[in-house]
């Protein structure tokens, strides 16, 4: 999903920061009540997760993530608000929950025989394998005994560090690191920069991630398929976790379980490997010093800095004095005639190219009839950025001919390539367009948006590892 409104997320972190200075207030003097009666006299349920693209996450809309649509559309299942409680490490959520900060946990838990004897466990919503995954062109670790005398860090708490444990029994030399610090985005960071050799991490988690770290690669599988359920408090009190199971039950039936998931499964990059690593280098070499000023611009103009960043990486790869064969310059690469209509003097400074690229995407965005909402909108401003309002009419015009919704993006993005095929232009006001670029351009800030929304939200430190490098490469971008 991708939401662009002013960032209202703001919001509801108040709200919940309050909610969790009240929660103590609210769970006493309860003791009469079951726990789904004390939910429904609060008025809300409290989820335990994790911060992480795999479970949960602030997106320009609020929150977001595989664990946290669970737990919303489960909280609106029992006409209750969903409030969120995040783990600072992996290994505190089990003590979390013990103490009443929450009611059950949500983070990718899976179902051992270790961890059945302290929860009780909802209903299995999905299955994962365990991967050992490894740099790519560095050694390649092709069973458990391969990784004897490697740098082997995993998350402490976790169900790879009992899969170790398990494995110790007969490779006693087999040595690992557990860290309680970092999260499965930091170990993978770690495991590019060359801090270590390999890494433990289920497959759906892994699927989810690895469009963000192309460098990896999967050195084997381990054999034995795990589920993965919600846990909560054992006890003779199992009201929310028999409410969880018809809740399963009925999502698993009306494909909406299936919908969450594939969203996130599906939801990966249109980059290719090459493309995405580049992208991510470019995100810790060249975008810190740059985010204050998309930030700025952005507030100024109500718009998500994230959106305005995924613009200049696509036009520029946020080379300040990038050039084009055609003379379009500067991180937004804009055409001299745009920079003169949009105040610009001159291209080449960052603050001004992003100011200019800000505004002529706003003047885009307002020729939008006023009816089509978001995302769409935005989707159209950003084709209507990359080849011109006049071919943007002309798509939505020519979608309308062959029975598409002109206001919708999708219907509108199927026919862009017409617009280079004489049959379909020559019936066009505006004739020939590179309509099938301007549908990679969306495409690809979309993928890069995605990937600003959930480093941005939960300050990844691939934002902040590296100072900038110098600025070397040009970018070819189209005429505006």
């Amino acid at each position: 999903m991708h939401y662009l409104p002013p960032r209202s997320w703001k919001h509801k972190t108040v709200a919940a920061l309050i909610a969790l200075i009240l929660l103590p207030l609210l769970y006493s003097g309860n003791d009469d009540l079951s726990i789904r009666e004390q939910a429904e006299r609060r008025g809300s349920i409290m989820v335990l997760t994790r911060n992480g693209a795999s479970s949960y996450f602030l997106g320009p809309d609020g929150g977001t993530g595989p664990e946290y649509d669970l737990a919303a559309a489960y909280a609106d299942y029992l006409d209750l608000q969903l409030e969120v409680k995040v783990a600072d490490a992996f290994s505190d959520l089990g003590s979390l929950l013990d103490q009443q900060q929450g009611d059950f946990i949500a983070a990718n838990l899976t179902r051992t025989a270790e961890r059945e004897r302290i929860f009780d466990f909802g209903p299995d919503y999905a299955n994962a394998k365990t991967l050992v995954v490894y740099k790519r062109g560095q050694y390649r670790p092709r069973e458990l005994s391969d990784l004897i005398g490697l740098n082997v860090w995993v998350i402490a708490g976790s169900n790879y560090e009992d899969v170790l444990i398990e494995a110790q029994k007969t490779l006693p030399e087999l040595h690992w690191k557990t860290e309680k610090d970092l999260g499965m985005e930091g170990l993978l960071l770690a495991l590019i920069d060359g801090e270590l050799d390999a890494t433990l991490v289920d497959s759906n988690i892994f699927s989810i991630h690895s469009q963000f770290y192309p460098g990896l690669k999967i050195g084997f599988t381990l054999k034995d398929e795990q589920p993965q359920a919600w846990a909560f408090r054992p006890g003779d009190d199992d009201s929310l976790l028999q409410k969880s199971r018809s809740f399963f039950k009925l999502i698993e039936e009306n494909g909406q379980l299936a919908t969450i998931q594939n969203h996130y499964k599906l939801k990966r990059s249109n980059l290719n490997r090459v493309g995405m690593f580049q992208f991510m280098k470019q995100i810790r070499s060249r975008l810190p010093p740059l985010i204050p000023v998309f930030q700025e611009v952005a507030d100024v103009h109500d718009l998500d800095w994230r959106l305005l960043a995924a613009m200049g990486y696509q036009e520029s790869h946020w080379d300040p004095v990038a050039t084009s064969l055609t003379g379009v310059r500067g991180i937004m690469m804009l055409t001299q005639r745009t920079a003169s209509q949009m105040g610009v003097q001159d291209r080449l400074d960052p603050e001004q190219s992003i100011e200019g690229g800000a505004r002529y995407f706003l003047r885009m965005r307002k020729r939008v009839p006023d009816r089509i909402p978001e995302p769409d909108r935005s989707w159209m401003a950003l084709a209507a950025y990359n080849m011109g309002w006049g071919h943007m009419e002309d798509a939505r015009v020519l979608t309308e001919q062959l029975g598409g919704n002109p206001d919708r993006w999708a219907d509108i993005e199927e026919r862009l390539d017409l617009l280079s095929k004489e049959k379909w232009y020559r019936q066009t006001k505006y004739g020939y367009a590179r309509g099938y670029e301007a549908r990679q351009y969306v495409n690809n800030v979309k993928s890069y948006f995605d990937t600003l929304i959930w480093m941005e939200t939960r300050a990844h430190p691939m934002l902040i590892t590296q100072q900038p490098e110098p600025q070397t490469d040009r970018a070819l971008a189209g005429d505006r």
